[in-house]
């Protein structure tokens, strides 16, 4: 029912917020010159997969967590991409591909050995990533690998039609910051 839900949501967000994707799409040419920030992430199963988002920080930017990426490196678009989280909406193709799902545990790097340790030893990767979920709702981020994984599970096993959209709806009148840069 979920992926159905996933697929359905995804499918019409692209369709209707096209112009959206287009205009940020042709911003971000004459922001960084590369609008699209393409990054293999740990999916289901431990299996690689191309995350799509809008690009909010420089070209030259080290491929590191969000947490420990340096504040400085976010351009005046990104900031305003990240604040209204429409750097996300590109995700929608990945959870029409059936990568992600709308929620679940964010997708997280294979360079993030401590997490990926904590979400193994609880199964969170037995389930498709999300575009968000209660850890992002709660301001949990990366930073905290034992608690995150924690609060993962804790979403698997209480996920439901209700938590479902209370979780995306949260997330889109703004509640929790995700994954965010933390200033140096």
């Amino acid at each position: 029912m979920i992926r159905v839900l996933d697929f359905l949501a995804a499918f019409l967000g692209l369709f209707f917020l096209w112009p959206v994707l287009l205009v940020v799409t042709i911003i971000g040419m004459f922001d960084t010159g590369s609008p699209i920030f393409v990054q293999t992430r740990v999916g289901r199963s431990k299996q690689p997969f191309k995350l799509i988002k809008f690009r909010t920080m420089s070209v030259e930017t080290q491929s590191v967590a969000s947490h420990l990426a340096n504040n400085a490196s976010i351009t005046t678009l990104g900031s305003f991409l990240r604040k209204t989280k429409i750097d996300e909406l590109p995700q929608l193709i990945n959870v029409v591909k059936g990568e992600m799902s709308l929620v679940g545990p964010r997708p997280n790097l294979f360079n993030q050995v401590e997490l990926i340790k904590e979400r193994d030893e609880l199964g969170v990767y037995d389930v498709l990533p999300g575009v968000t979920g209660l850890a992002q709702v709660q301001n949990i981020d990366m930073s905290t690998p034992k608690l995150l994984a924690k609060t993962d599970k804790q979403m698997i096993d209480s996920l439901s039609i209700n938590n479902y959209f209370k979780y995306i709806i949260m997330t889109l009148t703004g509640s929790g910051s995700g994954d965010a840069v933390k200033p140096k």
